[in-house]
């Protein structure tokens, strides 16, 4: 079996040749065949803008009631809304690179600190704001509802 996808040589035959070469193009064409959002979301990195008023201060409140990440336990699925809410320095958050950042997460297995957390650190570490607020609003799963708040 092993030689069915190692590198052909002449003594193996066309049809290890064949499934040599079906394997390789299937390889080749992985990210050909993804759709273009979930590439996009595959290569999420959180972008940052110049902020347009750095000489005044003022609340940006964000939400994202479609947040989904996997209960590391379990796998099943968990839906949260999640909130950002953040006084800007130098940078604000581009929000499109936001939702794909966010959305990167629905394949992880992750707790909800977990997830809130590590939310909280990667714009704390990008933006270097004045005030910044995380809040994961689980929804109930198992009779349990789930509210995490992390701010400085």
């Amino acid at each position: 079996m092993a030689l069915l996808f190692a590198e052909p040589s002449r003594s193996t035959g066309a049809l290890s040749s064949f499934l040599y070469i079906l394997v390789t193009v299937s390889k080749q064409c992985y990210n050909l065949t993804m759709k273009c959002g979930e590439k996009a979301i595959k290569e999420a990195r959180l972008e940052i803008w110049e902020n347009p008023y750095p000489d005044r201060d003022y609340n940006i409140e964000i939400s994202f009631p479609e947040f989904t990440c996997l209960c590391p336990r379990s796998g099943y699925p968990d839906f949260a809304t999640i909130k950002i809410n953040y006084i800007p320095k130098k940078y604000i958050v581009e929000l499109k690179s936001l939702k794909l950042y966010l959305n990167s997460f629905r394949d992880k297995h992750i707790s909800h600190e977990a997830a809130a957390n590590k939310i909280f650190d990667d714009l704390k570490s990008k933006l270097k704001p004045k005030a910044l607020e995380v809040i994961g609003d689980f929804n109930v799963r198992g009779n349990v509802k789930t509210v995490i708040r992390v701010a400085m």
